[in-house]
């Protein structure tokens, strides 16, 4: 086979068309990338020449462009992931509406009956704070029985109705819409390096669903191996950074005050209710302020190479689990 001629990453390789489980039966697979780093700076660039730079200064284009919000030349390069997930998780997956997307479809193919249960360290009663999101303690064991309980008794009936309804014939499209949330769809995505930074920013932070950040984790591993210096400006700037509104800027100024020597920590207390109300802040507003302006713990998003099965490995688990078509 005749050696390419386009770009590759030999960490990106090293993964291609490997699969990565996520959750208890879901999957991330890397099966094609075009373009790394050096791309984004040659569509920068406007450029023909290739691997004639140092890296060093490939490194500050990709920042500089990162921290100024140029993003064309990160539409350059592309990704193409096989992934699997909860329909739940797919639902709010799709809402990122900057890919090409193909997902299994039931009005063609048999469903593996493959069901998401929570395990009971992520089953947790609703938050008090955040009307979208979970407390960060799990929920009473006993309560977690139960769920499972239910839960189990449900999927067995949708199982058994679908199962039946295909050994009758009849058809797929019918027999699958009483398929819960928590079942299995897969799909091919692609999308730019762009778009992708956007997603993971927003589906690797802390507030979004707890099922969906185990996927953007891989994802941001896969991306550190396509593209290691866009992945470190991506978390210098968007994952640890924070943009700052006017009011931010305003109640910086009331915490620090300057001088000749510098910018120093204001004597005395800090922002009182009357100030944050003179700048039109809500107590909420403050405590986000607070958080951008407290240095966050680097996330490590780096793969376990030992975790990775090969596509006959993955589809083990779905093949067991599709029911007899009739004849």
């Amino acid at each position: 086979m005749p050696e390419t001629k386009r770009p590759t990453s030999a960490a990106a390789e090293e993964i291609l068309g490997g699969y990565f489980p996520v959750l208890d039966h879901g999957f991330v697979s890397l099966v094609d990338y075009m373009g790394s780093d050096e791309d984004v700076e040659r569509a920068a660039r406007v450029s023909y020449g290739y691997g004639t730079r140092k890296v060093s200064a490939t490194r500050g284009l990709i920042r500089y462009l990162r921290r100024h919000a140029h993003t064309t030349p990160s539409e350059m390069v592309e990704f193409k992931f096989h992934c699997s997930m909860p329909i739940f998780v797919a639902r709010q997956w799709i809402r990122h509406r900057t890919a090409s997307v193909n997902e299994l479809s039931a009005r063609y193919s048999l469903m593996p009956l493959l069901f998401y249960e929570p395990e009971a360290s992520s089953f947790a009663l609703q938050s008090k704070v955040n009307n979208q999101g979970r407390q960060g303690q799990p929920a009473p064991t006993e309560l977690y029985a139960d769920a499972i309980g239910r839960w189990e008794q449900l999927r067995r009936g949708a199982a058994d109705t679908y199962g039946w309804m295909i050994e009758e014939d009849v058809a797929r499209e019918l027999a699958r819409i009483d398929l819960p949330l928590s079942t299995y769809t897969q799909w091919y995505w692609k999308i730019d390096l762009h778009n992708l930074l956007h997603f993971l920013r927003l589906r690797v932070d802390a507030h979004a669903q707890w099922e969906i950040q185990e996927f953007g984790r891989v994802m941001a591993g896969m991306l550190q191996r396509v593209a290691p210096l866009s992945y470190e400006a991506w978390l210098d700037y968007e994952v640890l950074g924070g943009r700052l509104t006017g009011a931010d800027r305003q109640a910086l100024g009331l915490l620090l005050e300057g001088g000749e020597d510098g910018v120093r920590a204001r004597d005395g207390a800090g922002v009182s209710a009357e100030e944050l109300k003179e700048l039109g802040m809500s107590p909420r507003e403050f405590r986000e302020f607070l958080e951008k302006i407290v240095p966050g713990e680097r996330p490590d998003f780096g793969l376990d190479l030992s975790q990775m099965k090969t596509a006959e490995q993955m589809a083990e688990d779905a093949d067991a689990a599709i029911p007899v078509a009739g004849s």
